[in-house]
């Protein structure tokens, strides 16, 4: 790779870096996804900084053009990420789904007793 694509490649890690931060500070990112793009930043920086450092790790796994490497890496990991997001997301959508269920028990509950409870959150009786 030329100097420019290193160099490229560091500034594109540390603004990562920087956004992340950001982020988790304005509360918009919560700490556990925070530490896996820290995580991917981090490991980013070496390849940045240590020119042929890519090539040779390509090389040490059998792989001919370093570039691949980094495409294999990150389809590889956004397939792992993708994974976990979905559980994430079942484990989200059931407990949606219990809380709803818990809702409606108490709203029946509250009718049979013969309280009438407006959306508004004001009871009438």
């Amino acid at each position: 790779m030329s100097t420019r694509a290193y160099v490229l490649a560091l500034c594109t890690a540390v603004l990562g870096l920087v956004l992340i931060f950001r982020q988790v500070r304005r509360g918009r990112l919560r700490a556990k996804y925070a530490l896996v793009w820290l995580t991917v930043a981090i490991l980013v920086v070496p390849f940045a900084v240590v020119p042929g450092l890519l090539d040779e790790v390509a090389s040490l796994l059998g792989i001919a053009y370093g570039p691949t490497l980094l495409l294999v890496a990150g389809l590889a990991f956004f397939a792992v990420l993708s994974i976990h997001f979905s559980s994430e997301l079942t484990r989200v959508e059931e407990r949606t789904r219990v809380l709803a269920e818990e809702i409606a028990i108490m709203r029946y509950e509250i009718e049979a007793r013969g309280i009438n409870h407006d959306r508004g959150g004001h009871a009438e009786q």
